[in-house]
């Protein structure tokens, strides 16, 4: 197994990595921008959006959508944003955190109380025909979100919590929850998260320096892999076949990391990801 760096770009606080069209997407969420960085050229390029940007997904059409301050967005690869909705608009200590689209392509994206409300967020649904619905509450801070290989069941993090919920999911509607895996032991907050082609949950660990997978069946930890940021926030497989993960991280307000905020791939895990899915509208 190998740990790296790759690329130049160094975020305030980077999150919602996704592999699509043979390049990973993910956000700067303080530096409000969308990045997409080609591993095979390691040419970068990032959009500022002009504001704090917690997620990005591609469109089947072309273009990205992205959720941030005010609400949901499509974004061209011209840089223009299109408005498309904030279901939270007048909570301004509320802004969308992570999401990502299933695999029938609507977009789930959830909000994250900034002054940590309890109760105060929700998981909405931003479905093809580009109507808003709030999906799951009341939620703190609504973080990795997940489908499993078929589509049926959805894994969902809201960080207090400490747990993965699953659901069952069919057609945008999310039902009965349940708790599957518990990161309690875990002084360290969990944050983004995905999936890989066994059925297991790899999540990263915000505050905690590392990444983590579960087994969504039993709840056991699996493995643990150590990095050298303590602001571990997200991760993705991507690569030609999907056997590299890579995970994002964010800059500590106090403690100075020499490569905090840097893209890393782990490579050699012996595993493979899932495919990312498109918005359909």
């Amino acid at each position: 197994m190998v740990i790296e760096t790759v690329g130049n770009f160094r975020a305030r606080w980077g999150e919602g990595p996704l592999w699509w069209d043979n390049a990973l997407l993910y956000v700067d969420i303080e530096g409000h921008r969308v990045i997409r960085f080609d591993p095979t050229t390691g040419e970068e390029r990032s959009w500022d959006v002009g504001e704090r940007v917690g997620t990005v997904v591609p469109r089947r059409d072309g273009g990205f959508v992205i959720a941030g301050d005010s609400g949901f967005h499509f974004l061209a690869e011209d840089g223009s944003l299109t408005a498309l909705g904030d279901p939270e608009a007048e909570k301004s200590d509320n802004r969308f955190n992570d999401g990502k689209c299933s695999p029938d392509g609507r977009f789930f994206a959830g909000t994250i109380s900034l002054v940590k409300k309890t109760g105060d967020a929700r998981l909405y649904r931003l479905d093809p025909d580009l109507t808003i619905h709030e999906a799951f509450g009341p939620v703190t801070n609504s973080n990795g979100i997940v489908w499993s290989a078929d589509g049926r069941t959805l894994y969902y993090i809201d960080t207090p919590r400490k747990e993965v919920l699953a659901f069952d999911y069919e057609a945008g509607r999310i039902e009965n929850p349940r708790a599957v895996v518990s990161t309690a032991h875990h002084e360290a907050s969990p944050d983004g998260m995905t999936m890989d082609a066994e059925g297991n949950l790899w999540i990263a660990f915000c505050h905690g320096a590392c990444v983590a997978c579960f087994s969504p069946i039993t709840g056991e930890e699996l493995r643990k892999i150590d990095l050298p940021c303590l602001e571990t926030t997200a991760c993705a497989f991507g690569g030609p076949d999907l056997a590299d993960l890579y995970v994002t991280t964010g800059v500590h307000k106090s403690v100075e990391e020499a490569e905090a905020g840097r893209l890393f791939v782990i490579r050699g895990l012996g595993v493979r990801g899932l495919p990312a899915h498109a918005f359909a509208g």
